[in-house]
């Protein structure tokens, strides 16, 4: 039995046994695709979707190798292109991906590449790619609305590395390059937006966010397609075919350190959550913010090592955030990037064609703690979100910023 065959099988195995046994009797909206923000998946999916036509798209499906060296006869990988978040998985409407459709085999990538139909009358239509671990089981998912009212329109182009794999990050280091390829002509257009936008409020408060009176916005005009495009400014760009259109891209750039904090002003602007106001203040003012910043971590913990775990612990969450939500806004700045740092991955998520939930804890319904993240239709991104706040929050907020500020916070 060849290898090809042996995965098969033992896809198929599990296909008609307990792993797709429950898989058959479950949607979109009820997985549990909480290893999409674990910090110790092995794998990161990722779908690039790209219009060739009015009914004709392209899809890259991205695995991204988080594990060193992993083997790709340890996995299983499958497809479905699915008319709502509520609409059965079943073997009819899932397709297993082999060898054959392996585009890509990379240091750091393994990339699929299908072309799929869908009628210009479907209103909803979501890409559906899933990775089996058939070591533990362990089972990774992700979806993307190809056509939906929260999508204005797919891109007729896309953001490549030099090596022909979509670029698959939430952010670019600024100074680097992306090479573009489009379907829609040679010209692509490029506006750059200079802007460095507010952390979020905390979950409890209710006030509308601040919101900037002005909105800079700089046209830098066409450059071609095929020809590598560096990107020089920090900010973020929003890349167009046709700018009387709704679909672009949007690609936020950040400093050389990112996702990583770069210097100690940065340091201080992201402990703003677990900090309290007049604990910030002095850190802002202060002229010598990294020996301000020892003598807060000391102060928080009486205790020297504890200190630094907790620095360790609580830039690492930074750092995920910023990996995992960045978006036009640095994703420790984001409101999931907020709730993740201070709460932690969460337990449970859960897509919705309108929303997403996290949930946290809990032995029983009553327990648990959910937040609710209500998803905004923005011509930036398709997938933009903002917290449901609420008052009730207060409570299991404080309680996690005590445990942060005594330095007994781990995940």
């Amino acid at each position: 039995m060849n290898c090809k065959t042996s995965r098969l099988l033992i896809f198929l195995i599990l296909f008609a046994g307990t792993t797709l046994q429950s898989i058959a009797q479950k949607t979109l909206s009820s997985l549990n695709q909480t290893l999409r923000y674990s910090r110790y998946s092995r794998l990161s999916l990722k779908i690039i979707p790209i219009k060739v036509s009015e009914t004709s798209y392209k899809i890259q499906l991205q695995v991204e190798k988080i594990e060193e060296n992993p083997d790709y006869n340890s996995f299983s990988f499958t497809y479905s292109i699915l008319n709502s978040y509520d609409e059965e998985i079943l073997s009819d409407n899932t397709s297993i991906l082999t060898t054959d459709d392996l585009k890509y085999d990379t240091d750091r990538h393994w990339v699929f590449e299908k072309t799929i139909e869908i009628p210009k009358s479907t209103e909803t239509s979501i890409a559906f790619f899933t990775a089996l671990d058939t070591r533990q089981g362990d089972e990774y998912f992700y979806s993307i609305d190809i056509k939906s009212k929260f999508v204005f329109d797919q891109p007729n182009f896309g953001a490549y590395y030099a090596n022909n794999v979509g670029f698959d990050q939430n952010y670019l280091n600024v100074g680097e390059s992306l090479l573009f390829k489009s379907y829609g002509g040679p010209n692509l257009h490029g506006f750059y937006y200079p802007i460095s936008l507010e952390v979020p409020y905390p979950p409890m408060e209710t006030k509308p966010s601040s919101v900037p009176k002005e909105l800079q916005v700089i046209d830098q005009g066409d450059f071609l397609e095929l020809i590598p495009k560096s990107f020089d400014e920090i900010g973020y760009y929003f890349i167009q075919s046709d700018t009387t259109a709704g679909a672009g891209f949007v690609l936020k750039t950040a400093h050389e350190a990112f996702p990583k904090v770069k210097d100690w002003d940065e340091m201080v602007d992201m402990v703003t959550y677990i900090s309290t106001r007049k604990e910030h203040e002095m850190l802002l003012e202060a002229e010598d913010k990294k020996k301000a910043l020892d003598s807060y971590w000391i102060s928080l913990t009486r205790n020297a090592d504890t200190a630094k775990e907790l620095i360790r612990e609580y830039f690492r969450q930074v750092e995920f955030a910023n990996l995992l939500f960045t978006d036009f806004k640095e994703g420790w700045k984001t409101d999931k990037g907020m709730i993740y740092i201070v709460m932690g991955p969460p337990q449970e998520v859960n897509f919705y064609l309108d929303r997403e939930v996290w949930s946290y804890g809990g032995t029983n319904e009553s327990s648990r703690i959910r937040f609710t993240f209500a998803r905004v239709k923005n011509i930036l991104s398709p997938h933009y979100y903002t917290l449901n706040r609420s008052r009730a929050y207060q409570p299991v907020w404080f309680k996690n910023i005590s445990i942060w500020r005594s330095g007994k916070m781990a995940f």
